[in-house]
Parts: C-alpha cells; structure tokens; sequence
C-alpha cells in the first residue's frame, strides 16, 4: 500500500510539473561548443505533454527508490543484525553501499555522454534491484553486505543518470519545475523511509524492506524502456580510461573507509587511519596526473576551469558535511534525552522534510518562471545558518514544537537552493558534457555526506565519553559507542540523567561547529555568476 501511495503522488506530481512547464519545448538546429575529446553532441529530443510526463514518472520513480533505499534500511538494521548476527561487522552494511555508489558516479556519468543514457539507465535500475533481491535472501551477514554492495553499484548511477537524462528531454530554463519535483520526492522519501521501514519490520519481517523496492525498479525500467528516445550511439566505440578509473577507485576507497572507520574501528590520529589518508591523497594526485592526458576523462580537469561548477562544488559538498552531519543523530538524541518513542522522534524528524517539500517546488517554479536562482542560493545559506545555529541552542527535554521549528527552519532553508546547485551547473557546461558534470557535482556532495557523517560520528563519540565515563563507572559493560535507546532504558533513573546531559553537551554544540561552513557557502554563493538559462536542450554552455 505505501509504495503504490508513493507511485500515485509521484504520477500527481509529475502531472503538475508537465502542467507548469506547458509551453512546447521546440528543438533546435544550433550544435553546442564541443569540447577537446568530447563525441558527436546529443540530438535534441525535447518532450511535452503525456510523454514527458511519462518520463519524468519513470525517472521520478528511480530517484525514489534510490534516495529511499537508505532511510528505510537504518530503522530496520538493528533487528537485521540481530537476526543475522553480525553486529561485529554491521557498519559494512552501510560502507559497502556509500563505497561503491560513490566509485561508479563518475563512470555513469561519462558514460552516459559517451554512449547515451537510457541504457546505462535501465542496466543500472537492473543491477540495483539484483542487489536487493541478494539481500532479501540474505543468510548471513556476508551475503546481505554483498548484496548492498551490488545495489550500489547500481545506485550510484540511479540519481546521476535520471538527472542527466531529464535534461535531455527539457532544457534549463524549463529544469527548474522539475528539480523542485525532484528535491520533494527526495523530501517525501525521507518521511516514508523510517516509517514504512518501521511498518516492515512488524506485520511483513526485514526481508520485504528490500524484496518491495524490486517491482518498483523493474516498473521504472519498463516506463523508461518504452518512452526514452532510443541512444543515438553504440556500445565499444569510445576509448575508456581505465587508468583513471582504477586511481579514482583506490582513492575514493581509502577516503570513505578512512571517514567511515576513523573514530570507531581506528582511532584518529592512528598509523592505519593516517596511513588511509596519505594514500587517499597521494592516489588523488596521480588521478589528476591522469586525468589531464587521458582522451576521454572520468573528470575532466576542464571542468575546474568553470568558476560556477567549482563554486557550486563546494558548496554541495560543505552542505552536506552539515546537513547530514546534523541529521544523522537526531533521531536517537530525541529517543534518549527527550524520552521519546522512536516513531514519535521519527516525526519530529520529518519537519526538515516538510521544510524542503515547501521551499523545493516553490523555488524550482520561480527559477523556470523567471530565470533568476542567483539570490534563492544565497538566502539558502542565510537561513540554513540559522537552522543550525538553533539547533545548536536546544536544551533537553525541550517542549516539542521546539525541536519541530528549529528542523523546519533548516529543512526550509536547505529546499530554497540544493537542487537549483544541479541546474547552474548543467547550464553552464554544452549539453554533450552535462553528464559528466552533473557526476561530478553529486560526487562531491557524497564525499561531503560521507565526511560530515563520519566527523559528527567520531567528535560526538569522543565529547560523550570524556564528558561521561567517569560519571558511570557504576555501570558495567556500557559501550558509549554503541549506545542505543533500548541500552538506556535498561539503565537506573539516575544513569538515563547522566546520559542524557551528557549526549546534548557532546552533540549539539557540534551543530555551531558548521556555521562557517554555511558562511563559506553565503561568501560562495554571492561570487557566484548568474547567466541566463538557456531555452534549449542542446545548447552550448552558458559558461563558455
């Protein structure tokens, strides 16, 4: 039942962004710059009416289940874990996934410039659901990360590909309604994921967490299969660059194990944890080396000559240090210091979904109504700034709606701007690298997901057990690593106090740590060049 509610609303939606993008979408004759390397520019192939709403449905339908894969899966894991137990090696569930989605982004994107996108899409689709068939018939702890690791190899490309292929069928001008659809069914995705997660684990049992997302990417490949314009290219004509791959892949992969173990399994400042880091960098630097003589680039070095595309960069990648840094623990900080049930927390959490709902279509509608983002990028900094800063003033046992207004604030102001960051950027580059660049785009902000997650991980860890430790030595065997609401409840009314002045004092504080990131962001976001969208699919690059 909630997955056919998440079709309907996601068919409603896409209705309503065919409805608010009603002008005809003319092709155009004029070929887009080509860039040195770059293969024959992409066909126009503008869509309207039924049919583009046919597509967006189809790409709308992957985005889903790709941004939902994750949050349904965090409700469950503990029982997961249990059941298969694993709980020695559980954070490979979670690593395997961020590890490989992040390594294929760029691959996908490349590939799509090269070959064409409805392929690569529909294969990646394909993959992503063998893996989750994998970990629906998990029988130990080794199959269900192997499974994630496959549906990442298709999930890295799932979000990538749809926003690439989108552009081919609408141009900039016109992007914005959907990148708004787009950022509130991520929205949407974040509410459901916990709560249909929860709903799984008690009437169906863990399995269907995943056997449910398989229908929904099989019917995603059989929309896209019949409505996408067929790929004007064939398969094994382009040169790949292997060796860059394989340096992007040894240093993607140190960088993520280095952000997902240091803290935890390593400690900071460690032989093994610096060791991870030094070669991160080294690889780096032998990736660029690569790069700038490679015929056809993962990453073109080109791209950091945009001063859009690198603005726009790093400043996806500094939001998402804070906001998925700031999110991550919420959920159990409300569970364990406000006392709070975990479907109760779930909701106070959804405020930030709310917010971006809101403020993502209604900005997406402004900027194809007028062609103006410049200054819904700098108030997405401002009042994100504020959200965090409040965040950081909460106090425990807080009145409810205090929690709620504070995470509407940030949510509200993290909509006005993070899907338009993808739209500058593909305007700025002609159409036969969009691609690319908008792998590149997203490939930053996973290494900022995955930094900003690790970091919060590994301060608050460390600020709790100093603050903490010593109040406790009554109490045998308390992990404050692995410290869970269940663990808590179990403890005397005077050991919950403690620890519950002590999670607020280790974790908020770190949500003022971020306002100069978010500043950076504003200072960024005000050298930023506004060019004008352009009005067609194959046009040349507003950035030339």
């Amino acid at each position: 039942m909630a997955a056919s509610a998440a079709d309907t609303t996601s068919k409603t939606e896409a209705a309503s962004a065919v409805a608010a993008a009603s002008p005809a979408i003319a092709p155009t004759s004029s070929a887009p710059a080509k860039p040195a390397g770059a293969s024959t520019p992409h066909t126009d192939h503008a869509l309207h009416g039924r049919a583009l709403a046919l597509v967006f449905f189809g790409l709308l339908l992957a985005m889903f289940i790709s941004s939902l894969s994750e949050t349904i899966a965090s409700t469950a894991l503990p029982t997961i874990v249990g059941d298969l137990n694993g709980v020695e090696i559980m954070q490979w569930v979670s690593t395997a996934y961020i590890l490989s989605s992040t390594l294929v982004m760029p691959i996908y994107g490349k590939l799509g410039d090269l070959v064409g996108r409805k392929r690569l899409l529909m294969a990646a689709l394909t993959l992503y659901a063998a893996g989750k068939v994998v970990c629906g018939l998990a029988v130990n702890m080794e199959m269900l990360i192997s499974g994630r690791l496959v549906s990442g190899l298709g999930g890295g490309g799932l979000i990538i590909l749809s926003q690439a292929t989108l552009s081919d069928v609408v141009p900039p001008r016109k992007l914005g309604t959907y990148m708004g659809v787009i950022g509130a069914v991520f929205a949407v995705s974040n509410v459901l994921g916990p709560l249909m997660g929860g709903w799984f684990i008690q009437v169906t049992g863990w399995r269907w967490i995943f056997w449910f997302t398989v229908p929904v990417a099989l019917l995603a490949v059989v929309v896209l299969g019949l409505t996408l314009p067929r790929d004007a290219r064939a398969l094994g004509k382009h040169p790949l660059d292997w060796p860059g791959m394989m340096a992007m892949t040894v240093a993607v992969t140190s960088l993520v194990l280095a952000m997902a173990w240091g803290g935890t399994l390593i400690p900071w400042g460690s032989l093994p944890f610096m060791g991870l880091v030094a070669l991160a960098v080294a690889v780096a630097v032998v990736f660029v080396l690569l790069e700038r003589r490679a015929v056809e680039p993962i990453i073109p070095m080109g791209l950091f000559r945009n001063r859009n595309f690198v603005l726009c960069s790093v400043t996806g990648l500094l939001l998402n240090i804070s906001f998925m840094g700031a999110l991550n623990y919420l959920p159990t900080y409300f569970q364990i210091v406000d006392d709070l049930s975990p479907e109760v927390a779930g909701l106070v959490c959804t405020a930030t979904s709310v917010g971006i709902l809101i403020t993502s279509m209604a900005t997406g509608w402004v900027a194809s109504k007028t062609g103006r983002y410049k200054g819904m990028l700098v108030a997405m900094c401002v009042v994100s700034t504020v959200g965090l800063f409040l965040l950081s003033r909460m106090r425990v046992h807080e009145a409810l709606w205090v929690p709620v207004l504070y995470l509407f604030v940030l949510g509200f102001g993290m909509g006005l701007g993070m899907q338009l960051l993808v739209l500058v950027v593909q305007n700025e580059f002609p159409h036969a690298m969009v691609g690319t660049a908008t792998a590149a785009n997203n490939f930053f902000r996973q290494i900022g997901a995955s930094v900003g997650t690790a970091l919060v991980g590994a301060l608050f860890t460390m600020r709790l057990t100093a603050d903490v430790a010593g109040k406790l030595t009554h109490v045998d065997n308390l992990s404050l690593a692995t410290l869970t609401p269940q663990i808590v409840d179990a403890l005397s009314r005077s050991a919950q106090s403690v620890i519950a002045v002590g999670y607020s004092d280790a974790l908020l504080p770190l949500f003022l740590w971020f306002v100069p990131l978010m500043l950076a962001c504003l200072v960024m976001m005000l050298l930023l060049k506004r060019h004008p969208l352009a009005t067609t699919i194959n046009h040349g690059g507003a950035g030339k």
